[in-house]
């Protein structure tokens, strides 16, 4: 996103209230130049290229109600009808007879559906880190491609360990392929931070699954065992069903056979308390330790990730992880 892109805010004189919050505003009597991919200048120019696309209309013509606060927003019925399929679809070309009867948008914050105004309005936005993911979520759920392309590269720009989380579930529920992976890369680098967010707390099980497939991850399977579990209690309680069930999903694809002897029945003596994990898993985990050779010590489930700490059984078990610093 170029750092000069000026927000709708700042072309509007300070003393005039935004024109998407006023049942009323006067637009220049001639029309300006056709619509063109560049920020507007000034405010002049933006009425002109509002004019163009609104004419005849001269007032605010449509009123939505956004949000869970139920903030009340003023647009242009044509213009959004004009530059946006689904608004088209949602409000028709044509304004009804008598007061129209508000919109209600109330699953889209308010600040997320001002930023796709502004860019319906002025084909640029100002984007900020602690809303992008829900324009981002707007933009696809509108069709609008060009926002959405921005709101990625924007993402990509600002993605952190408090932010990575999010973005992936917001990829993941999406179909956000590059987006995913670029998501997936970074969790993989940063993993034992990421486990430590509350945005990791917060993922769906779909979400969930392709990290604990991954062999790429910075952490060691005890450390990601826990993890899992405290994901698994937060969607318990937000769910009001038990541990075990909610962890179902994914819990297959934790490695306890990478986990020593010890370690292995510490987690069995805990899942007796509260159980997270099937006991045939378990007992699956305890064949590789007694077999050490042979098709039980082979597979996905037995193979280190890169951030495993390596334990004298490992040398039995699948290749490590290439790249990995655990020895054989």
């Amino acid at each position: 996103m170029p750092e000069d892109v000026t927000p709708l805010s700042e072309l509007m004189p300070p003393h005039l209230t935004p024109f998407w919050e006023r049942r009323d505003c006067p637009l220049p009597e001639n029309p300006g130049p056709k619509w063109a991919k560049t920020k507007p200048k000034s405010h002049p120019r933006l009425c002109s290229l509002l004019l163009w696309l609104s004419a005849p209309l001269s007032h605010s013509d449509v009123r939505f109600v956004v949000g869970q606060e139920q903030r009340e927003v003023f647009a242009h019925r044509c213009l959004l009808a004009c530059r946006c399929n689904f608004f088209q679809r949602l409000l028709g070309l044509e304004p009804g007879s008598g007061v129209p009867s508000p919109v209600v948008l109330s699953t889209v914050p308010a600040e997320a559906f001002l930023a796709v105004l502004e860019f319906l309005y002025t084909n640029s936005v100002k984007l900020h880190y602690q809303s992008v993911l829900e324009v981002l979520t707007a933009a696809v759920e509108y069709g609008l491609e060009e926002l959405r392309e921005l709101c990625l590269e924007f993402v990509v720009k600002v993605l952190d360990a408090e932010l990575v989380c999010e973005a992936l579930q917001v990829a993941v529920t999406f179909g956000l392929g590059p987006l995913q992976e670029r998501c997936m890369t970074f969790i993989e680098t940063h993993s034992q931070e990421v486990l430590r967010t509350r945005g990791f707390l917060e993922l769906s099980a779909a979400a969930l699954l392709p990290l604990l497939r991954s062999d790429k991850l910075c952490v060691d399977e005890a450390e990601l065992i826990r993890a899992a579990r405290s994901w698994a209690r937060v969607g318990a309680a937000v769910l009001e069903r038990p541990v075990a069930e909610v962890a179902a999903p994914v819990v297959r694809e934790l490695r306890l056979a990478l986990l020593a002897p010890a370690e292995l029945s510490a987690l069995e003596e805990q899942n007796r308390r509260e159980p997270l994990i099937p006991v045939e898993q378990i007992v699956e985990a305890w064949k590789c330790h007694a077999l050490r050779r042979g098709d039980a010590a082979r597979g996905a489930l037995c193979r280190r990730r890169r951030g495993t700490v390596p334990r004298e059984h490992h040398r039995f078990l699948d290749l490590p992880f290439k790249g990995s610093s655990a020895t054989t």
